[in-house]
């Protein structure tokens, strides 16, 4: 996945780090890596190509206007949305609700899906993911780690703080299996 993409020119970029030469400029290693089993898949040159998934993210008014020519780039197989930098971008940050952002990415979408590009983005509580798929996504995404990570920080904070204010299980004639919660 490549970011920020605001033009066919840095689309095909972003293609050329995936192919090997003379198609791109992805280095040559392929007898190393992961993908090909470490040199013991003999076809993988052959057919590399054919495994790869390569996403845009178009997340820029820019990258917006141009985003039905990204997804036509020999390459793209994927267009993902990004409203919260795209809100920025147009001065409404952290307001990837408002009517401007979304009339734009409405647009977009479009275009991408009338090339026949994957469309990809996030469900967000004013546009879940029912609205998306409706639309034409083929890959909603519902969460992401870090922000479940951060949730679960902070509610083990905020129980802390509450164990302060009203004291300890222990202090408190609390459950006798406190401490095989962890």
């Amino acid at each position: 996945m490549f970011p920020m993409i605001e033009s066919p020119k840095m689309a095909r970029k972003a293609v050329s780090y995936c192919r090997f030469p003379p198609e791109g400029i992805r280095g040559s290693a392929h007898t190393v890596v992961r993908a090909s089993g470490y040199g013991i898949d003999e076809g993988y040159l052959s057919n590399y190509v054919d495994e790869l998934l390569i996403m845009c993210q178009v997340e820029s008014e820019e990258g917006l206007k141009k985003a039905e020519e990204i997804s036509g780039v020999d390459g793209v197989d994927c267009v993902q949305m990004g409203p919260l930098d795209l809100s920025a971008s147009i001065g409404y940050l952290w307001d990837p609700g408002h009517k401007k952002v979304r009339e734009m990415m409405r647009e977009a979408e479009k275009g991408v899906l009338e090339v026949g590009a994957y469309l990809c983005g996030f469900a967000r509580p004013h546009d879940g993911p029912i609205n998306l798929k409706t639309r034409g996504y083929h890959m909603v995404s519902g969460t992401v780690d870090l922000g479940l990570f951060r949730n679960a920080a902070v509610d083990d904070v905020r129980k802390f703080k509450m164990s302060l204010i009203q004291g300890s299980d222990d202090e408190v004639g609390g459950s006798k299996d406190g401490d095989e919660k962890y």
